[in-house]
């Protein structure tokens, strides 16, 4: 069985982060380490690729990049923090939740805004609807 891997420049396409982002997140240790060709160049592997992806979905739910090193640093220290691992994202759910919550009545008073002009340019004819 052969066993993919990426290079940078394929990295960059796949996962939409620039080579300076990439050697960053490697550098605070929030990749596993990375492999090297003969000519020292980096080498991904699938499991590293998965990796990453995760790595950006946590933070595109507004984890910070110190949150997640803090979580990467429980997982690489093994089922000991299992437990601290949950409770880490059972609290970054509860954030996102109120975060959810504040921007569903955001948007509410946005609906009732275009509602409010919709209804003061029909009164005035300003909208032509026909």
């Amino acid at each position: 069985m052969r066993i993919l891997t990426y290079s940078i420049s394929e990295v960059e396409t796949i996962v939409g982060l620039n080579a300076s982002t990439l050697r960053y997140y490697e550098k605070e240790g929030l990749l596993p380490a990375v492999s090297r060709n003969e000519s020292g160049r980096r080498v991904y592997s699938d499991e590293q690729m998965n990796w990453l992806k995760f790595v950006i979905a946590l933070k595109s739910t507004g984890m910070t990049l110190d949150e997640i090193k803090t979580y990467v640093d429980m997982i690489f220290q093994g089922d000991d923090t299992l437990l601290d691992r949950r409770n880490f994202l059972e609290q970054h759910k509860k954030r996102i939740e109120l975060q959810m919550t504040e921007t569903l009545s955001h948007m509410q008073r946005i609906v009732q805004k275009i509602t409010y002009y919709d209804t003061v340019m029909l009164k005035t004819d300003y909208l032509d609807l026909d």
